[in-house]
């Protein structure tokens, strides 16, 4: 299931014609919050080096570039003023300020792997970073994750497209892509959903049993 609003053919025309100013921007933007399919330009640029029409490194550095500057600028848009937006929408969709603080900190306790791993999870990959300076995440600590996962999802993207693009059309290598990407936030969310779910049921049936009159002996 794809969300992109352009098709891998469009997407393929704009890195045919653009290059790696394609790919680099894509993923920038993308994780700048912006509604560019960055993955798919990514793959995009790995299947024409595939393809001959592009250089495998220079793709691979230009993904990796963007998607670590992204993320920087993601992070510190986050850090200065991502807190009072957050408890703003909070107050529309009536989500109390103790909860939010409760979610950040959560947040904050796995931070380092939603950075480094949130690269290949549908939504997640957009909203980790901001999400990470909000939390306070220290600096130098998001850039080791940040790097390390910019790089890592830079490599599986473009070197899976380079390969496989060679044998599998981009539309298929796209749909792929998108479908791990989306079950990857199913996982997510029932493992951040599931627990919180326990717990308030837990914290009902003990003030349940708290208001019930106690027997006489």
């Amino acid at each position: 299931m794809s969300f992109e609003f352009l098709s891998p053919e469009t997407i393929e025309e704009l890195a045919q014609q653009y290059g790696y100013w394609a790919v680099f921007l894509g993923i920038l933007l993308e994780n700048l919050g912006l509604p560019i399919p960055g993955e798919t330009v990514t793959l995009a640029g790995g299947f024409l080096a595939g393809n001959h029409q592009l250089n495998y490194w220079l793709v691979l550095a230009d993904a990796a570039l963007g998607a670590i500057l992204g993320g920087t600028i993601g992070y510190w848009i986050g850090r200065s003023g991502g807190w009072p937006l957050l408890v703003g929408l909070g107050r529309i969709f009536r989500v109390q300020e103790t909860r939010l603080v409760t979610l950040r900190d959560q947040f904050s306790e796995n931070a380092a792997k939603a950075v480094f791993l949130g690269r290949f999870i549908a939504l997640l990959r957009i909203f980790a970073s901001p999400l990470a300076g909000i939390a306070e995440m220290p600096f130098l600590k998001f850039m080791l994750y940040n790097t390390l996962g910019a790089v890592t999802w830079a490599s599986v993207m473009v070197t899976l497209s380079y390969v496989a693009g060679q044998v599998v059309p981009l539309e298929k290598l796209v749909a792929w892509a998108s479908r791990f990407a989306f079950l990857s936030l199913l996982i997510v969310a029932a493992w951040i959903v599931v627990p919180l779910w326990l717990e308030s049921r837990k914290a009902n049936q003990e003030a349940a049993s708290g208001d019930q009159p106690s027997g006489t002996e």
